[in-house]
């Protein structure tokens, strides 16, 4: 068993899936859309999204819910590297814990992206 997290946007999914990709986290492995008619007309149905240690799912859904509730956890093993993500997934978003060592000895911080989905990245310790 492996469990995923699956993305719903209203209309930024293609948007979206390119900054992952811009950010080093992958890149787009499967993609269908939605047929020539009808209001999502072009926009993605489904698409896998894949890079190391990461693989995701998302769509474009004009009845999708705000995000929240859950957050894509990245478990990070060099400093800088965590560092530099962070950097680039927080662009035009809104940090909601900087990036620092928390009360558990851990190089951590969390975001929401501009798309509306949290991250949080976690650098053990004894790797900083």
């Amino acid at each position: 068993m492996q469990m995923s997290n699956y993305l719903f946007f209203t209309t930024h999914c293609e948007a979206a899936l390119a900054f992952y990709a811009a950010c080093g986290l992958g890149k787009v492995t499967e993609v269908m859309r939605h047929g020539a008619a009808g209001p999502m007309q072009g926009k993605i149905l489904h698409a896998r999204f894949e890079g190391p240690g990461i693989q995701f799912y998302a769509s474009d859904n004009d009845d999708a819910e705000p995000m929240r509730g859950s957050a894509h956890h990245l478990m990070m093993d060099d400093a800088q590297e965590t560092t530099d993500l962070f950097a680039r997934l927080a662009e035009g978003g809104t940090i909601t814990t900087p990036l620092g060592i928390q009360p558990w000895g851990d190089y951590y911080g969390k975001l929401t992206d501009r798309f509306g989905v949290q991250w949080m990245l976690n650098c053990t310790l004894a790797r900083v």
